[in-house]
């Protein structure tokens, strides 16, 4: 740690993130289950694996295209468990929620958590609330901590991508982030931008359904797919090589990065998923995927090699070969 206050980029889900939680964090709660250092911990109870997950949500503003903050709240801890395989069942809510801030909005928020609850197939079934006094927070803060089953003999996890998988991502990258940031800048494009957000459990059981080689599934939140990947390229100790040519991301999205100078690599997605499958599978798990409405644009991106192991490297559509980095710095505070 080279600072001795916690800045904006130690929540990027970028380099500073990680030194955060492994130099400091760690050093206090180390203990083998939290060190795997996954989007949910694997419990076992008995004969039964339990997945577990807690997340805090800040978004600014808290409604935008394509969603609000309550939504990304059921969705973001849905999926964490489900990319450990697992079957999301009951979530716990918790509100902190400035003096002064709109009941109407609040039910808004509270219609979507039910919305999207319901179509996760997962119960609330406890929580909390605290109203602090004016400026003590930015109008509301949601946490949701999830508790699911891991089925018998499921082991996906990001040490698991091993050479000759091939990388799918479920669908066009960056929507969510670009959305919250234009939406904040009060930029207007003539292609509207909306966020991806979605509850992506039933997708991953679909998938889970015609192949036991699923190695690694992720969902690339804060730091996108760039910082993603180069996670599980060091977790499985490989090297990744995506192909820039076959980027799904879409047309407003693109030219919205380049006017802005971003990077969608970089930005966060909030209802796509990474997944590292076996080669010989991947034609199937892709149509499997594809017949999904939240994999309907499914695609393969990368693939999977014993070259320089912990690398993530992108071959662009010119021919050349750049190395893609995890997140250096805040391209974009309070997006989830």
């Amino acid at each position: 740690m080279k600072t001795d206050k916690i800045l904006l980029d130690h929540g990027s889900g970028g380099r500073a993130s990680h030194k955060l939680i492994s130099e400091l964090i760690l050093k206090y709660f180390h203990n083998p289950i939290l060190a795997d250092l996954e989007d949910s911990a694997s419990i076992q109870i008995g004969n039964t694996t339990l997945a577990f997950s807690t997340d805090s949500y800040t978004v600014t503003p808290l409604f935008f295209p394509g969603g609000n903050i309550g939504e990304l709240a059921i969705n973001g801890t849905v999926n964490d468990l489900a990319m450990r395989g697992a079957k999301p069942l009951y979530l716990s809510v918790g509100f902190i929620i400035e003096e002064g801030f709109p009941i109407s909005d609040l039910e808004k928020i509270l219609g979507s958590m039910q919305k999207y609850a319901a179509e996760a197939d997962v119960l609330i079934v406890t929580g909390d609330t605290k109203v602090v006094p004016k400026l003590a927070a930015d109008k509301i803060f949601i946490n949701t901590s999830g508790v699911g089953i891991i089925p018998d003999g499921i082991n996906i996890s990001g040490k698991n991508a091993r050479p000759g998988d091939k990388v799918i991502v479920s669908g066009t990258i960056a929507d969510h982030g670009i959305t919250i940031l234009t939406q904040r800048e009060g930029l207007n494009f003539d292609s509207p931008l909306k966020s991806d957000s979605a509850p992506l459990n039933h997708l991953v059981k679909e998938m889970m359904d015609v192949s036991d080689n699923i190695h690694v599934l992720r969902d690339p939140t804060r730091g996108g797919v760039g910082t993603t990947l180069n996670e599980i390229a060091s977790q499985s100790n490989v090297g990744i090589k995506l192909f820039e040519d076959d980027l799904p991301i879409r047309d407003e999205v693109n030219g919205a990065c380049e006017l802005l100078g971003l990077d969608p690599l970089y930005l966060a997605n909030e209802g796509k998923l990474l997944a590292f499958v076996n080669g010989e599978d991947a034609k199937k798990i892709l149509e499997t995927m594809q017949k999904n409405k939240y994999g309907k644009d499914a695609t393969i991106i990368g693939e999977v090699t014993d070259e320089s192991p912990g690398k993530v490297f992108l071959k662009t559509t010119i021919g050349g070969t750049r190395i893609v980095d995890m997140l250096t710095g805040e391209q974009l505070p309070r997006i989830c």
